[in-house]
């Protein structure tokens, strides 16, 4: 069964940096556009990102742009988000999903990040 895995939340200082990750299992990773969705307290989900199956094409919210970077490896079957210069209006529960042409159809359990002085 598809699963995806998120890991590397945690609570850093504003302007800090973290690297989130999702480890896919049980279907054809490298075929298959990816998400980065996030959902702050209270706030509905926002896009973060995207990444096309071979990794060359990457997408980003305006909110995101030239912090955060959506990476890929293929080989591993895992996905990335590297955060950069946090600000406390990035703090949310963070969630990779599984893309297909409907959209997002499989979600991992999220990973929290917190920023906070």
């Amino acid at each position: 069964q598809v699963q995806l895995v998120e890991s590397g939340g945690g609570s850093v200082q504003p302007g800090g940096s973290l690297r989130l990750s999702c480890a896919a299992s049980g279907f054809t990773f490298s075929s298959h556009w990816m998400y980065w969705v996030r959902q702050a307290p209270g706030k509905g989900l926002d896009w973060v990102g995207s990444i096309h199956p071979g990794g060359g094409i990457t997408l980003y919210g305006d909110s995101v742009k030239d912090r955060f970077t959506i990476s890929r490896d293929n080989t591993k079957n895992t996905l990335y988000l590297q955060m950069n210069s946090l600000k406390s209006e990035d703090m949310a529960l963070y969630y990779c999903t599984r893309v297909t042409g409907g959209g997002p159809d499989y979600w991992g359990q999220g990973t929290q990040v917190t920023v906070s002085s």
